[in-house]
């Protein structure tokens, strides 16, 4: 008679459910055959990309002293970082309070109840800075009425760019040489800080930013957005724009497109960004030289886009559908030239 022993298994801490993310080879139909990109698959992390530069923010202002035991956590967020905050609340027990504004999906605001984080919903959006500035406006608010709160500033603080070290590491290892960074831009940590770690090792590596039209950050005029998670109506001071080759700003129709496709073609897939950085990578794939080593930062995954990106009702109500990309982008040569409403290529990167 057989018997089935007891075997221990170790529970890892929660934090260690974060990082060591995979990557997958995204070939046809973006890509003839044989060119391909790599795409870092973020959406493996419990929360997302963002839970990454939560913890660690969390965990520096911690060490230093700036977060006492048990103050609450604050910050402005239209989802992913939220979400990391109430990782890191959790981890290490702080409350947590998340500005947001009307446009977070409701699955999002549902899930940051159920961790346990409270949400502020600013009711109207900044006449010059729209709903980032509006909310940042509230957490103003809410520091002067708990003083011992600490704000994670995420637009700004240098531990949240010092937290994609480790992801930069995992791509060295994981596809060794990276010829070719695509990067969705919001508060521009992650770009910052993935680059930063691999032109120590290959200081040729190019790194291309994606932008949302209508926003802000690399020079055009701010106007409605109905993307989130890049993009931006302010000037996030984590963008480091002297890094940046060139910029690309894809519209929402395009990004629904490479979403779409990603889900039906390679089954990995995720919402606005992810179909963003998409459209550019494959652009990249097939133009540059076939040997060329790219890779893309998907940085969450589709679960929370089933009202929006993957939803036909919602999709069709915005003109989304059945709308892909040109094969080309439009060209220009500054920022400043023209107002994009179009996936558009830019080689002139400015701050203002």
């Amino acid at each position: 008679m057989s018997s089935i022993s007891a075997v221990h298994i170790q529970s890892p801490h929660l934090a260690d459910l974060v990082g060591k993310t995979p990557v997958c080879r995204i070939g046809e139909p973006f890509a003839p055959g044989g060119r391909a990109f790599w795409a870092k698959l973020e959406g493996a992390n419990p929360g997302g990309l963002k839970d990454r530069p939560a913890l660690h923010i969390v965990q520096r202002a911690r060490a230093r002293g700036e977060l006492a035991p048990g103050a609450m956590l604050v910050d402005s967020s239209s989802g992913t970082f939220g979400l990391g905050l109430a990782l890191a609340g959790i981890v290490h027990g702080h409350p947590v309070t998340v500005v947001s504004d009307p446009g977070m999906e409701a699955i999002v605001h549902g899930m940051l109840a159920a961790y346990g984080a409270r949400i502020e919903t600013v009711a109207e959006p900044h006449p010059a800075g729209g709903w980032q500035q509006a909310r940042l406006d509230r957490v103003d608010e809410l520091l002067r009425a708990h003083p011992d709160a600490y704000w994670a500033r995420q637009y700004d603080n240098p531990d949240n760019v010092d937290a994609y070290a480790e992801l930069a590491h995992e791509l060295i290892v994981q596809v060794g040489r990276v010829d070719v960074l695509v990067c969705s831009v919001g508060t521009g940590g992650h770009s910052a800080g993935i680059i930063g770690v691999l032109r120590r090792f290959s200081p040729r590596t190019r790194l291309i930013g994606v932008d949302a039209t209508g926003s802000t950050i690399f020079g055009q005029p701010a106007r409605p957005r109905l993307m989130r998670g890049l993009g931006s109506s302010i000037r996030p001071r984590n963008v480091a724009y002297d890094a940046f080759d060139e910029v690309h700003w894809v519209a929402p129709h395009e990004a629904v497109w490479a979403s779409r496709k990603l889900a039906a073609t390679h089954y990995t897939t995720g919402g606005w960004s992810v179909g963003a950085v998409t459209v550019v990578a494959s652009w990249c794939a097939r133009v540059l030289p076939p040997h060329t080593r790219i890779v893309a930062i998907f940085p969450d995954g589709p679960a929370r886009y089933y009202t929006t990106v993957f939803d036909d009702a919602y999709c069709a109500a915005h003109d989304l559908l059945g709308r892909p990309p040109a094969a080309e982008p439009e060209e220009i040569a500054h920022p400043g030239a023209a107002e994009v409403s179009r996936w558009t290529r830019c080689a002139t990167v400015v701050s203002s």
